[in-house]
Order: structure tokens, then C-alpha cells, then sequence
């Protein structure tokens, strides 16, 4: 049991560390990108998939090594026989999905149960620094819009930015 808590201790801050540089480098890098407001937003969206894909990975790599090297824990339902086995249950466990064709017992339970905690946080971190890249990026679009617009119409300049909730009809 002290080894599983152990290992839930130390995958928590791995995790977390993994996620944070993910999140800090494209936050520190994503406005030297010259690419228009869309693919920064699309950019990113892939950059936490890739951080909770590496979460997932380490995940699945400590199930691996503790319960089909070491033998400590266990898992019952469908056999665990391969990594490919560990990383169908971390995703599972990962996204708080819940268990299905396999399932935790003795000491791996505690583990899983952790991964669908720090799973669950992590999940709303990288949710919130997706809102504050959208809340970033997302009026960029429509200063663009209105630049374009601003020359071919001075009408355009009387209210900036109303382009963007009430787009020019055509023929008007």
C-alpha cells in the first residue's frame, strides 16, 4: 500500500509539472506565432490534448510497470496484458469515464482512483487557460474584420467593432 501511495504522490506532481510547462510554453510562444487568431485558439486546444495525452501516457506507463512487472495491484474484468491494456485504462480512469470491461482491485485501486481526481483537475485547468486564450484571441477576429471593412466603407469607422454582431447585409 505505501508503494501505491507513493506512486499516486509522485504521478500527481509529474502530471501536474507536465501539464504546467505544456500550458506555459504555448501560453510564452503562441503570440510570436504569425498566424491568425483562429489557429491560435486551434493551437491551443491541440496543445492541452498533447498535455493530458502525456498525462495519460505516465499514467498508463505506472500501471504497466506496477502491475504487470512488479505485481503490485491488480486488475480484474477482461485481462490486463499489455501496455495497450494499461493505456485504455488510464484514458478511462483519466476522463472520470468509469470502468467497464476492466477494473481495479487491491492497490491499483487507490491509483485509479487518484488518476480520476488529478484527471478531473487538470481537465478544469486546462478548460479555464482554453477560456482565457479564447477570451485573448477571440476579438482579434473581428478587428481584422473591420480592418479590411474600414477600407471600403466609412461607415465602418462611425462603430467599430459592430461588423462583428451585426454583419453588413448585402446590397445595403
Amino acid at each position: 500500500m505505501l508503494l501505491a501511495m507513493t506512486a499516486s504522490v509522485v504521478l500527481v506532481v509529474t502530471t501536474i509539472l507536465v501539464l504546467y510547462e505544456t500550458l506555459r510554453l504555448t501560453s510564452e510562444h503562441l503570440s510570436d506565432l504569425a498566424i491568425p487568431p483562429r489557429a491560435r485558439i486551434l493551437a491551443v486546444v491541440l496543445m492541452t490534448f498533447v498535455g493530458h495525452t502525456a498525462a495519460v501516457w505516465i499514467y498508463a506507463g505506472a500501471y504497466w510497470l506496477l502491475v504487470l512487472q512488479l505485481g503490485v495491484g491488480a486488475f480484474a474484468g477482461a485481462p490486463v496484458t499489455s501496455f495497450e491494456d494499461c493505456l485504455y485504462f488510464s484514458v478511462v480512469a483519466y476522463t472520470s469515464l468509469g470502468f467497464g470491461d476492466h477494473f481495479p482491485t487491491s492497490h491499483t485501486r487507490l491509483l485509479a482512483g487518484v488518476e480520476a481526481l488529478n484527471g478531473l483537475l487538470l481537465i478544469g485547468w486546462s478548460a479555464s487557460f482554453t477560456y482565457l486564450a479564447m477570451e485573448r484571441y477571440w476579438p482579434l477576429h473581428g478587428k481584422a474584420r473591420a480592418h479590411r471593412a474600414a477600407g471600403a466603407s466609412s461607415d465602418t469607422m462611425a462603430a467599430p467593432g459592430r461588423e462583428r454582431f451585426f454583419p453588413p447585409t448585402p446590397g445595403g
